[in-house]
């Protein structure tokens, strides 16, 4: 399949029903046997996304009036042509040509003519545009406006960098499983592969990859030897203090990575693996089997504790919490299109929900690990703030790193921080009964 052509057919999936970029990718891609096709597509897909408000704005400068719901492809395909010529090394003229030559594979003979004109006008007009684009913040930042919004009120003095980082390309970090090798171990297994990377300062099993590849290519992936992660999804083990022996529940363990990595710091550990899909269970189990890890799963609503827990008290309780992945937008740019601002509101109420219930479930002396994969304080500080002011055997365990921001409780990560995503924790402790 023609790699414009997929791409157009993947952003309709995503933009106009809803569905998951990587879900998409991994359908669509499989249609396409060249190696340089399938990175043009993936460039394509993901650069559009990550650039979707500005692109819009720019159509909306080109366009007399939007076009109908039923041309959307049409649409997508526009998006695609203009992602060419603003910003791919494409030449001009196959960027116009090999576009419009797409809508014949659309079935929308009419549009010949009228995309030309469009991304022929863009070419004229370029220099006014790219102009044009500093005067709406909307497009300027390529975030939607209400984003644009909330960032700037909560991180008043950082917008620019996050805005800024979330339109780069996320690095590929490793996880190297030290139940079967060290980091640096793994690093010359890579090296003697061609394959180049770095060892990093805050996590002691992280290397970050010089270039991505398909996980396959990695040195000792299916025997378990490394996983991918973000660096600041790998910090979670580390901040719930795992001794052998310990009780465990991993709340919302899909699809396991953090599972994983609490089991490869101390093995000795009984975790149950919590997820409200069962489907998404399903990764959890086939991620430990991989790793030659063992863990107790539940496919179970966490909100429903007779569903799933037996009354004995956790040791310890990761709360990996359901949020907006606004910290991960450069990692997945759908994220923009899919998220908006009426669902903040239900997140931070589930949060809370998750919290009050999970407590319930901690010993006293326990530790709860809160985290999630944004940057909204409504979802981070104010959420634990307020759960510490309510809770009266609740205390705040101070995380002490070099990473991350002290915020007014717990730390946060803003994205691109030491290379990492956006990444928020908390660390509570039950005070035990005199």
């Amino acid at each position: 399949m023609n790699p414009r052509l997929l791409a157009t057919r993947i952003l309709m999936q995503v933009i106009f029903q809803g569905k998951s970029l990587n879900a998409c990718v991994a359908q669509f891609t499989q249609h396409i046997d060249d190696s340089k096709d399938r990175a043009m597509a993936r460039e394509l897909v993901s650069g559009v996304l990550r650039l979707y408000e500005r692109l819009d704005f720019l159509l909306s400068k080109l366009l007399t009036k939007p076009l109908r719901e039923k041309d959307s492809d049409v649409y997508c395909l526009m998006l695609v042509g203009l992602y060419q010529i603003f910003y791919m090394r494409v030449p001009d003229h196959a960027a116009v040509s090999e576009t419009v030559k797409l809508t014949q594979k659309l079935k929308k003979s009419w549009a010949k003519g009228f995309l030309n004109g469009v991304l022929r006008q863009s070419l004229r007009d370029k220099e006014t545009l790219i102009e044009a684009i500093e005067t709406e913040e909307e497009a300027k930042f390529s975030h939607p406006a209400w984003l644009v919004n909330k960032i700037k009120t909560d991180w008043p003095d950082n917008y620019e960098s996050i805005f800024e980082q979330n339109l780069q390309h996320s690095p590929m970090i490793l996880r190297v499983n030290r139940q079967k090798r060290s980091a640096a171990d793994y690093l010359v297994r890579l090296e003697d592969k061609g394959m180049a990377g770095q060892c990093l300062p805050f996590s002691s099993e992280a290397i970050r990859l010089e270039k991505a590849c398909d996980v396959l290519q990695l040195p000792g992936f299916k025997q378990g030897e490394v996983s991918v992660q973000d660096q600041a999804a790998q910090l979670a083990a580390g901040l719930l203090d795992l001794e052998a022996g310990l009780t465990v529940l991993d709340a919302c363990s899909a699809p396991g990575g953090k599972t994983a990595h609490m089991l490869e710091t101390e093995p000795g550990i009984d975790v149950l693996a919590l997820d409200v899909s069962e489907d998404r269970l399903k990764r959890v189990d086939e991620t430990l089997t991989r790793l030659s890890l063992k863990a107790k799963t539940c496919a179970a609503d966490a909100f429903d504790t007779e569903a799933w827990w037996n009354g004995e008290l956790f040791d310890r309780i990761l709360l990996d919490a359901p949020c907006s992945a606004i910290g991960v937008i450069r990692r997945n740019p759908d994220i923009k299109i899919h998220r908006n601002e009426e669902d903040i509101a239900q997140l931070v109420e589930n949060q809370r929900k998750l919290l009050d219930v999970l407590w319930q479930t901690l010993k006293p002396g326990g530790i709860l690990l809160y985290a999630t994969c944004s940057i909204l304080k409504d979802e981070n500080e104010n959420q634990i703030t307020d759960f510490l002011r309510l809770q009266d055997d609740a205390i705040e365990l101070k995380i002490k790193s070099e990473w991350g921001t002290n915020v007014s409780a717990g730390k946060q990560i803003l994205p691109g921080e030491n290379g990492m995503d956006g990444f928020y924790y908390a660390c509570i402790s039950k005070v035990i009964a005199q």
